[in-house]
């Protein structure tokens, strides 16, 4: 049902009411570029709201890295298709990676769309609302195609767009996404991101640091630096070259943050200085996420991923010398073209030799654009795809949950992020509940958090502690999350005493 339909209709000249919805799909780097948009759009008055009947500016923020990612959009525009009629003043906006790659598709598929914005072009959407809103007209604003011209100009195309942001978009109040870098080089054969998010661009240092002193003045605890391939990032100022290394160690002693993490990281930047930064700077999380997408040498190479399984191997063993304590996690893509059952095999033997924390498992699904696409055909039944991605899912979460067991009876520092899901739950269906938001100082509900190491703790606590830093006694696991008990300091005669909090 067209959640507009009982709305009550609105005259052409009638003023909009600054209500902004917003759908962000996709990674870290889609999830902070929505944070950047409505802090832009903030600026213009606008208020958000998570019910689109009520907004009468809508932007879907998407994804093309998965077929499944584009046709949740597409559903999604078609669900408001007729919204129009009862919102004349309605904006409707498509931007991100689909935006860029589908460009006139996006209206020829969806004529309801009044603006389609690229990777690139964050920064005009206020005008552009504000453009098609007055006029009634379609905008579209994308970047350059990478032959469309020289390096240069393709790369001037794609604007890093890093304002001041809104703090209601972040993962919690106490944590935040910094970009260092937009775009990427490698050009795998399976992936349309060199294509949506451009040639691969640094940030310089002093930008950086910058914004990471701003987010601790705003009570930022942790930040997440993000780039398609972060252990890639290079830039030269004021005739210094700075890698990520060097770039860790500039912002460890910001006051007020406490925990310093990377992702995504490619496997052949994986360098000792990098590691050995990991190792030395306290604030740094003992936590690496390097894909490694497939245990088959012939399938890593029709990928064109650039190293071998010796190499992967490699460079684990340079992890486990340097970073003992390192938590590994990996993404892998099941039933990629030609994949045999012994090349499908040699990757679930990739993940019993190096126990990653987890891993991130996806079905292969052809790309328009890529060279994948135009080398080989999608050759393996779909049925065959969902099976080995539940094999292998099963396989990871056996080898998570054996693992995690190990963190039984030790006790863990974590940072608080707030409310489990669960308790978010229980408060949303009952907002006046006392065992969520009670001012008594020994009030306790279900917390999260997550230890030096990435990993999901639940806990029972007082909310006010969202945002510090409480050790855990842990007492149970699953294959995704430890379970505990907040550790308290009692001082007697002189002694200190460590007892967990009995839930």
């Amino acid at each position: 049902m067209d959640p507009f339909l009982n709305s009550e209709p609105l005259s052409k000249s009638a003023d909009h009411n600054h209500q902004l919805y917003i759908e962000t799909v996709g990674c870290q780097m889609n999830m902070l570029d929505s944070e950047l948009v409505v802090g832009a759009m903030r600026g213009g008055n606008y208020e958000l709201t998570d019910d689109i009947g009520a907004a009468d500016t809508i932007l879907f923020n998407t994804c093309s890295v998965r077929e499944h990612a584009e046709h949740k959009i597409y559903s999604q525009l078609g669900r408001i298709k007729y919204s129009k009629r009862t919102r004349p003043n309605l904006v409707i906006g498509v931007m991100g990676c689909m935006a860029q790659k589908d460009q006139e598709i996006i209206f020829e598929r969806a004529p309801h769309v009044d603006i389609v914005v690229g990777t690139g072009q964050l920064a005009e959407i206020p005008r552009l609302i504000d453009e098609t809103r007055e006029n009634r007209q379609r905008q579209m604003a994308v970047s350059l195609g990478r032959r469309d011209g020289s390096r240069t100009q393709v790369a001037g195309s794609f604007e890093s767009y890093d304002p001041l942001r809104d703090p209601e978009m972040r993962p919690s109040p106490y944590q935040a996404f910094v970009r260092i870098m937009i775009g990427c080089d490698k050009f795998c054969t399976y992936c349309v991101v060199p294509m949506t998010r451009g040639p691969e661009q640094s940030r310089s240092p002093s930008q950086i640091t910058s914004e990471v002193r701003t987010l601790a003045g705003q009570g930022v605890k942790e930040v997440t630096l993000l780039g398609q391939t972060v252990n890639s990032y290079r830039h030269i100022e004021d005739g210094k070259e700075y890698r990520l290394a060097d770039l860790l160690e500039l912002i460890h002693d910001t006051d007020g943050i406490e925990r310093i993490k990377f992702v995504t990281n490619y496997p052949k930047d994986m360098t000792l200085d990098l590691l050995q930064a990991v190792r030395d700077l306290p604030k740094v999380s003992r936590y690496l996420h390097v894909p490694a997408q497939s245990g088959c040498d012939e399938v890593l190479a029709r990928m064109k991923r650039g190293y071998t399984v010796s190499d992967y191997r490699e460079m684990m063993q340079r992890i486990h010398e340097t970073v003992p304590d390192a938590a590994v996690s990996s993404d892998f893509i099941v039933g990629f073209c030609g994949e045999t059952e012994e090349s499908f095999e040699l990757s679930m033997n990739l993940i019993r030799e190096f126990r990653f924390k987890n891993s991130f498992i996806f079905k292969y699904s052809e790309r328009p654009g890529t060279k994948a696409d135009g080398l080989w055909p999608d050759d393996i039944p779909d049925d065959v795809k969902r099976r080995r991605n539940n094999e292998m899912l099963a396989l990871q979460n056996e080898v998570s949950e054996e693992d995690n067991a190990e963190f039984i009876g030790r006790e863990v520092e974590v940072l608080v992020e707030g409310l489990s899901k669960a308790s978010e739950k229980r408060l949303a269906a009952n907002p006046e509940a006392e065992d969520c938001h009670g001012d008594d100082a020994s009030h306790k509900t279900q917390l999260v958090g997550r230890t030096d190491c990435d990993r999901i703790v639940v806990f029972d606590g007082n909310p006010r502690l969202a945002g510090s830093l409480t050790h855990i006694a842990v007492h149970d696991c699953s294959a995704t999350t430890l379970l505990g008990s907040i550790v308290t300091r009692q001082l007697n005669h002189g002694l200190q005493v460590d007892l967990p909090v009995v839930s």
